[in-house]
């Protein structure tokens, strides 16, 4: 099928409007494009789940608190459209900023996150999740969606949002959607595509650190898993932000392993100048 390419809100929504008033289901995956496997996967899972789903890609100026790296995100609009049509998606939101922020971006969504944005990428990453709060608002605002789709990749990042919803008691259900990987096991990530073959092939040593505290996190202290995942990820060629344990409903690092049920592996990393996150659940209360 072909996917619709829309730029304007008011077409947007009156595309929406209408599918709504057919009782229609409308699925909503928010991206910055560069779109890969990873992407498609909440795609397809929009797609098996509503009857309309719709695909933003909007490069947003206020998540980004480092200039270069806003320049350096790949732009390739033809080549997502084509991706979506693959798959079948209905309609690709393709907005300015002016009809993202018709009021400049200097408003800010007024919700108590307690401190959820303060925590891990939030230290190295000042305001970028002010930005991300403030173009998710505004999209789901715009979209209406019943059901929005996230990866569970930016862990931080659908944590916050799901606070945020719940806060402002939105009428969204999110979707988190497991971590796509490639067969290295290398997080799927726009950035990948920045990596020399080499360093790509290097980052498999994300995923294996990962592993390796989960198999072990019943087993060793918490120092242990600790010192041993930042050693696993400290080389010439890396440059480690953080590698922590976490409380998967606070984000705080943990001080002790067995006083918690829902225990994440988070990590960022430096490698070939290419900055990579990831995670992995290594304790979960959940059946």
């Amino acid at each position: 099928m072909v996917t619709k390419t829309i730029n304007t809100v008011e077409a947007l929504q009156a595309l929406i409007s209408q599918h709504k008033s057919e009782g229609k289901s409308v699925g909503f995956v928010p991206t910055m494009g560069a779109l890969h496997q990873g992407h498609l996967t909440l795609m397809q899972q929009s797609l098996a789940q509503n009857e309309v789903t719709v695909c933003s890609i909007y490069v947003n100026p206020t998540q980004f608190d480092n200039k270069d790296d806003l320049e350096k995100y790949p732009q390739v609009l033809e080549a997502d459209v084509a991706l979506l049509e693959s798959i079948g998606v209905d309609y690709c939101f393709a907005p300015t900023n002016a009809e993202v922020y018709p009021d400049g971006t200097q408003q800010t969504v007024d919700v108590n996150l307690d401190g959820l944005d303060e925590k891990l990428e939030g230290e190295h990453r000042p305001g970028h999740f002010a930005g991300v709060v403030q173009v998710v608002h505004r999209l789901l605002d715009i979209v209406k969606p019943d059901k929005l789709y996230m990866g569970q990749k930016d862990f931080q990042q659908f944590t916050i949002i799901g606070k945020m919803i719940d806060e402002l008691k939105m009428p969204v259900d999110l979707v988190v959607c497991p971590i796509s990987r490639e067969e290295s096991g290398l997080a799927r990530s726009s950035r990948n595509v920045r990596l020399s073959p080499l360093d790509r092939a290097r980052g498999c040593i994300i995923n294996q650190t990962l592993l390796e505290a989960k198999e072990d996190i019943t087993t060793l202290s918490l120092e242990a898993l600790l010192n041993r995942a930042r050693q696993r990820l400290t080389w010439e060629w890396t440059d480690l932000e953080y590698f922590e344990i976490i409380d998967g409903h606070t984000l705080d690092p943990i001080k002790n392993v067995r006083h918690h049920t829902y225990l994440v592996g988070v990590v960022a990393v430096w490698i070939g100048g290419v900055r990579l996150i990831d995670n992995r659940v290594l304790l979960s209360e959940k059946p």
